[in-house]
């Protein structure tokens, strides 16, 4: 099986970014076509795999923050969201939010996000995460 695995990364390439084959269909990894007329896209396994390692990555990295770790659940998953949908260079840019964060000051905090780009670029997930931040709780 090892030698197949080299073989075919080696015929077919590694890549870890989606990109255009030769026939132009959107492939990715070891020659996995995304196309939905002629690859195999994502199986619930791969799609939950992903998710879970990201989810991880962004708990990783919110991590070294002192404060995270005060935080009651709902209000660490609200934070960990956040990141998983700005991604860490963005998320680092909400200077005021994370401040108030630190102090415990969720209502400021919550505020803050609602007073931002993001908010108007991501439907009513801004109002939910807000709403968690706020109050600890769960808005649904």
């Amino acid at each position: 099986m090892q030698k197949l695995i080299e073989t075919l990364k080696r015929h077919e390439g590694v890549s870890k970014y989606a990109y255009e084959d030769h026939l132009g269909y959107v492939t990715i990894g070891v020659g996995r076509c995304l196309d939905p007329e002629r690859g195999l896209g994502l199986s619930d396994d791969e799609i939950e795999y992903l998710l879970r390692n990201d989810i991880d990555r962004c708990y990783s990295e919110i991590g070294v923050f002192s404060w995270f770790h005060d935080l009651d659940q709902v209000r660490q998953e609200a934070v960990v969201n956040m990141l998983f949908n700005l991604g860490l260079p963005t998320f680092l840019e909400f200077k005021r939010t994370l401040k108030f964060l630190a102090e415990g000051k969720y209502s400021q905090a919550a505020a803050e996000m609602l007073n931002s780009k993001w908010a108007i670029q991501v439907g009513d997930r801004d109002n939910e995460l807000a709403y968690m931040v706020e109050t600890g709780q769960y808005l649904k």
